[in-house]
């Protein structure tokens, strides 16, 4: 009965919440608190829910809207711009990941066909990693922006992308034959199509109708999910396919954003319900539910560092920006659970292989956030370890890149060192190009990016692949005869060293040299001094100053003639960082 459901909804929504404060305190993915809760309330705990249709009926309009916010969620015109090394560490991760996982699962003896797909799904659900788990770390350590933090998030989207494929062909699995996947392939193409066709023609026109009625809006967008849903599912597909297309075909629309962020709270709220859903299908584990989730999380983790690892190092990545992608990518996604509930739906797979993939996701969820909020310390631990056995890193490849052979053979010595290399090392290197190009002979760089390695080497600049908060890197570098050391990155983005620790770092290396540090914070500038720097630049005074010449500037309108000047020393900038 209807009051039934009303009252599950409502013990679903308080525990999630109950939880899901315990689990913010401790520093957990709520999600593990929804799985929790579901578990608690439902057939397996205590009991309070135990209509099936309710928990059914409660996990599909979960996984319809999850499904319609990844798909709003999906840059197609990023995934067209991916570049070499986002395609083929995706590409080698995810077929890795495949063969290693059929072969291993098949060996234990996991249905691999006739009528049975346990082996099938699981190998798709450890290929997958998890964009929430992901994207929350990285943005809270700051790392979205990196080279691994944007490696990283291009193998996740490319990741959706392969699941999009797996659940088009997922209702034919039982009956494989060329014409039935091609078929459940053509009726996919005329989804896809139908989409787009009616998001590119009738939808912007309706759309810039209602723009101005926010409860409008976000009807509409419901009522899109819903329609290409329905056309899905006519189409012999599902309803949550319907309704991923519905979403990728809405994210190339000038109105994504809005309907993204009104849609959010409510995609929030039935998320809630679908994982939560889903917490009340985990029965208590048996030992060999517990010995199956344990090897797929060691599987998980292992291939991770296999598949991704290996095609990052073999592309010249160097050993940090291949082994920290392989760590960030450690856990299953919460995707993995969405191809496992359509496979238990379909009849293809078994409670207990189900079972154990959620018990999988609940261990690596909280074992890969520990991870990879320490990743640097533990790449740090790792780096020396591959060395010794045998791997080459960028330093070692770069065949007598050192500061003293090279400016032997320059007649010239580096007296200008930069320590680490970002946004504002980047225009410093610009502007000594535009007013002193001859000073660029006189500069060396150290950073352990491998990207800004290859291209300033392409400039022509100096430049040592090294971790500047390594004290035998800076002597290794030259640090003891330098005579200016700049110091530009910003605490925020500094990896296992501060600037106060640098400068010490500099100058027990280097008395007499002119150290520039970089504060961010006003507090700092005293710190520092009184670690050694000569002089301490602070950028939001800088920043500041330009603001006012603008305020300036607009009052007496003359804003005009600011920007083009602005326009004109842009126009003959060239940066090593754009």
């Amino acid at each position: 009965p209807m009051h039934e459901l009303i009252r599950d909804i409502t013990l679903c929504i308080l525990f999630a919440w109950m939880l899901g404060l315990l689990s913010h305190s401790l520093r957990q993915p709520l999600i593990l608190a929804y799985l929790i809760a579901g578990f608690v309330i439902g057939p397996f705990g205590f009991k309070w829910v135990h209509a099936e249709e309710s928990i059914q009926l409660i996990s599909e309009l979960g996984l319809i809207f999850m499904l319609f916010m990844i798909g709003l969620e999906i840059d197609l015109k990023k995934i067209v711009r991916a570049g070499p090394v986002i395609l083929f560490g995706a590409g080698g991760q995810l077929i890795g990941c495949c063969l290693l996982g059929l072969g291993l699962f098949a060996l234990l003896g996991l249905p691999l066909g006739g009528g049975g797909f346990d082996a099938v799904y699981l190998c798709v659900a450890c290929a997958l990693s998890s964009t929430v788990i992901i994207v929350k770390v990285l943005y809270e350590k700051r790392e979205l922006d990196t080279l691994p933090g944007r490696i990283t998030l291009g193998i996740l989207v490319l990741q959706d992308v392969f699941a999009i494929l797996f659940l088009a062909v997922q209702p034919s699995l039982d009956n494989l034959q060329p014409s039935v996947v091609l078929l459940s392939i053509a009726r996919v193409g005329v989804l896809v199509a139908t989409a787009m066709l009616l998001s590119r023609y009738l939808l912007p026109w309706l759309f810039h109708r209602i723009a101005r009625m926010p409860e409008l809006v976000l009807l509409g967008a419901l009522a899109w999910c819903f329609l290409i849903g329905e056309i899905a599912e006519r189409l012999h597909l599902s309803r949550e396919m319907g309704s991923l297309v519905a979403g990728v075909a809405l994210s190339t629309f000038p109105y994504a954003l809005d309907v993204t962020a009104k849609v959010t709270t409510l995609r929030d709220f039935f998320i809630t319900l679908f994982f939560v859903g889903l917490g009340m299908t985990i029965p208590i584990p048996t030992w060999s539910v517990i010995g199956l989730a344990l090897l797929i999380a060691v599987f998980t983790v292992a291939s991770r560092l296999v598949t991704t690892f290996v095609p990052l190092y073999l592309m010249r990545q160097g050993l940090r920006a291949s082994l920290l992608p392989a760590i960030n990518l450690a856990q299953i996604s919460e995707f993995s659970l969405v191809v496992i509930q359509t496979g238990i739906v379909a009849g293809h797979i078994r409670g207990e292989t189900a079972s154990a993939l959620s018990f999988a996701f609940v261990l690596l969820a909280v074992l890969s956030t520990f991870a990879m909020v320490r990743s640097d310390a533990i790449t740090r631990r790792a780096i020396p370890v591959l060395k010794r056995l045998g791997l080459r890193d960028l330093d070692q490849q770069a065949g007598g890149a050192g500061p003293d052979a090279d400016s032997a053979a320059h007649g010239t010595s580096r007296r200008i060192l930069i320590l680490g290399f970002y946004r504002a090392a980047s225009a410093l290197l610009a502007e000594i190009e535009r007013r002193n190009n001859s000073l660029l002979e006189q500069i060396t760089v150290i950073d352990f990016n491998p990207e800004v390695f290859k291209k300033l080497a392409n400039c022509g600049v100096h430049v040592i692949y090294g971790d500047i908060s390594n004290v035998d890197t800076l002597l290794h570098a030259g640090a003891g005869k330098a005579e200016i050391i700049i110091l530009s990155v910003p605490d925020a983005l500094l990896k296992g060293a501060t600037n106060a620790k640098l400068v010490r770092h500099v100058r027990s290396l280097n008395p007499s040299a002119t150290v520039v540090a970089t504060a961010d914070v006003i507090a700092d500038v005293t710190e520092l001094y009184e670690a050694g720097a000569s002089y301490v630049t602070v950028p939001r005074l800088t920043d500041a100053d330009e603001l006012f010449k603008v305020i300036e500037a607009a009052d007496n309108s003359l804003l005009a003639d600011k920007r083009a000047e602005l326009d004109t020393l842009l126009a003959e900038r060239r940066e090593v960082l754009p």
